[in-house]
């Protein structure tokens, strides 16, 4: 009985963890929330692609608030979030939000020609015409921990390097 109960949990566990991989897939720009040195927030958006480990790549401009921030104190947030429109109830949006180490990506590493032909292959010629502007930057956003929200009591901790959930206890933060 208890072996049942135990494949059963995993079997739940399993499907969330491909309902959250539906919602990162269905994305194409990622809610990004940085802070500036004195820490003073700022919310933004920014598309984006991601890498087989998990991280995610934008390209973003010296002109915005967000790229000053990530320079000067390279912590940051990004939510991935279900539309309005496609949730029940929008006190209890399915969201996923990862705390994530940002760091540039300079020109001249191999990396930087590698996501910009991914954001390219996914966004089109616009990268080519953004990547001969001087100000804007790639930067790479690393997940280090993560939680993933489906709805009220569906709350879960996010296992970066495997992907999967397991359940929020009271003693997470």
């Amino acid at each position: 009985m208890g072996m049942f109960k135990m494949n059963n949990t995993d079997n739940n566990l399993s499907d969330k963890t491909t309902s959250l991989q539906e919602l990162l897939a269905s994305q194409q720009t990622i809610l990004l929330s940085t802070a500036s040195g004195n820490s003073v927030p700022d919310l933004s958006v920014a598309p984006f692609v991601r890498d087989q480990a998990g991280c995610f790549y934008i390209f973003i401009s010296e002109l915005a608030m967000h790229t000053a921030n990530l320079l000067n104190n390279p912590q940051a947030s990004v939510m991935f979030i279900r539309t309005e429109s496609e949730s029940n109830n929008l006190f209890a949006r399915e969201r996923a939000v990862f705390n994530c180490k940002a760091r540039k990506i300079e020109r001249s590493e191999p990396l930087y020609t590698i996501q910009l032909k991914a954001l390219q292959d996914k966004f089109g010629e616009v990268v080519s015409l953004l990547q001969t502007l001087t100000d804007f930057h790639l930067f790479s956003l690393c997940p280090e921990s993560g939680r993933y929200i489906m709805g009220f009591g569906q709350a879960y901790m996010i296992n970066i390097k495997e992907g999967k959930v397991s359940p929020l206890n009271k003693n997470s933060s």
